[in-house]
């Protein structure tokens, strides 16, 4: 499961999605808004993406995640539009057999998505604003 959304998003949904019997352990990563970034006081982030092609880049994300450890669930969300510091920006929830194996899929779940997920931020702090990494 994946999903680009405006509305907050909840890790025990997206917890519920991969559970199963047949796991031994689940890992969640929260992405949230913090307070500060490079020496400046963030007032909130903005949040823009390509939703389609990030639809489809977060879906390749879970397909090579699964093909590397083999067994595993996971779920992921993340959220477009205005934020304020302390919302949650992105949730991963990783099921597997074993938790070394959830461990590694989930870090390996935000590195890509860091890389090909056509997601951009704007952070808006005082006296300012600037788009943080590529933006078209």
């Amino acid at each position: 499961m994946v999903e680009i959304t405006e509305d907050p998003i909840v890790a025990e949904s997206l917890v519920r999605q991969v559970k199963a019997h047949r796991h031994g352990a689940i890992v969640t990563f929260t992405g949230v808004v913090r307070e500060e970034s490079e020496g400046r006081r963030v007032l909130h982030l903005e949040y823009e993406a390509y939703k389609e092609m990030a639809t489809q880049k977060l879906e390749e994300i879970v397909a090579e995640a699964q093909s590397r450890w083999l067994g595993i669930d996971m779920a992921l969300a993340h959220r477009v539009g205005r934020l304020s510091v302390g919302e949650t920006s992105l949730i991963i929830a990783v099921a597997a057999p074993h938790r070394a194996e959830a461990f590694a899929a989930c870090q390996y779940a935000v590195d890509r998505l860091k890389e090909v997920v056509p997601i951009w931020k704007k952070e808006v702090w005082e006296g300012g604003e600037g788009w943080i990494g590529y933006h078209p």
